[in-house]
């Protein structure tokens, strides 16, 4: 193969709840030189051992490099110790689950430019492991579920090694949080329910459409919710544009407290609402914690990343969702979402850029609203 092919990065990781359990893999492609986002795939793939899961998802990640270019010279990054040893000939190989899985990966790099292998720690690793993650809950649910994100044709090739230009355009989200509903107006938890908007809802999605019909907007995406989806439907009629719907933009799922206020759940739950409230880990009682929230929505950002490359999108989406993308703007703490007040019909805006931090640039901004 040439020696000039593409420098890629392979990011993997895999696990299962239970060892073995329902498990699943994550992994993704980023030029090594931009550090962008080229391809992604996750699968859940039923009960199977955290081993088999990190080697389904090395597999993966070597197949999705090979169809961006056969002859790139791929270095590949896990936070598994056992499979970069044993891939890297350190290790030998000895469960059987392991040897076939082993000869797939060994045949997939024979056929690309060059392969190496590297060890890197969790936190360096949570790309893929938010990946991975949402494949093992669908898993856990005994949903067939895969993901399959991959590079535009037709982009431009990268530049040459040694030089990189700075990015200029960022990708830009507009999230626009759904206009008012019964529950808003009550102040009550309002999560996974379907709940419709109310006629003055309605009139604010409205007011945000006219407000967005000349930003430039290049896509819309929305949560699934009835509330997103009708706010999200008067912004297309005015831009013209289509409508994807992105269920990683829902809202939390608040379990028992759907439909309370936040004294009713205090009353009712009072050490559950406490530790929920300290720990970003811990769900309301058959419920979603923030933790799992965000690795979803961080998936769902990631995925936009790919697809819409230094464009502009609105994001129709909830007070959560929406928050803790400002929180990873921000590179804040779990606890700011707590500090953040998000009005209904709210638009905020941020860049994401592929080489460096992200700018946030409003936040609650409710000007187009009638006074």
């Amino acid at each position: 193969m040439s020696p000039r092919g593409r420098k890629l990065v392979v990011e993997a990781d895999g696990g299962s709840r239970g060892n073995p359990g329902p498990a699943g893999y994550g992994a993704l492609v980023r030029d090594a030189l931009t550090g962008e986002v080229l391809a992604e795939v996750a699968e859940a793939i039923g009960r199977a051992t955290n081993n088999v899961a990190e080697y389904r998802g090395l597999i993966a990640g070597l197949a999705a490099a090979a169809g961006i270019d056969p002859s790139a010279r791929v270095e590949v990054r896990m936070d598994s110790k056992l499979v970069v040893e044993q891939m890297s000939g350190q290790w030998k190989i000895k469960h059987p689950d392991m040897i076939p899985l082993a000869r797939q990966a060994r045949d997939l790099a024979q056929d690309l430019g060059s392969v190496s292998y590297g060890w890197i720690p969790r936190n360096r690793n949570a790309h893929a492991d938010r990946l991975a993650n949402e494949a093992m809950d669908a898993a856990a649910r005994g949903e067939h579920w895969v993901r399959k994100v991959e590079e535009t044709p037709g982009e431009p090739e990268p530049p040459p090694a040694g030089w990189v230009p700075p990015s200029a355009t960022p990708m830009t989200t507009l999230l626009l949080r759904h206009g008012e509903t019964p529950l808003s107006v009550e102040k009550r938890f309002a999560g996974t329910n379907d709940v419709p908007l109310t006629a003055n809802g309605l009139a604010q999605a409205r007011a945000a459409a006219l407000a967005l019909k000349d930003r430039g907007l290049d896509a819309i995406v929305t949560s699934p919710l009835s509330r997103c989806r009708d706010t999200a439907a008067e912004v297309a009629a005015v831009t013209g544009l289509d409508v994807r719907v992105e269920d990683g933009f829902r809202e939390a799922d608040f379990g028992e407290w759907e439909g309370l206020t936040f004294a009713e759940a205090g009353e009712g739950w009072p050490a559950e609402l406490k530790a929920w409230l300290a720990d970003p880990e811990v769900a309301p009682p058959g419920g979603e914690s923030f933790a799992h929230v965000s690795r979803r929505v961080g998936t769902a950002l990631d995925k936009l990343k790919v697809r819409h490359r230094e464009q502009t999108v609105l994001v129709v989406s909830h007070v959560t969702p929406i928050k803790l993308l400002v929180k990873d703007a921000l590179g804040a703490p779990m606890r700011s979402l707590y500090r953040m007040h998000l009005g209904v019909a709210a638009l905020s805006a941020i860049d994401w850029y592929a080489d460096g931090p992200a700018s946030l640039r409003t936040f609650n901004d409710v000007h187009h609203l009638p006074a």
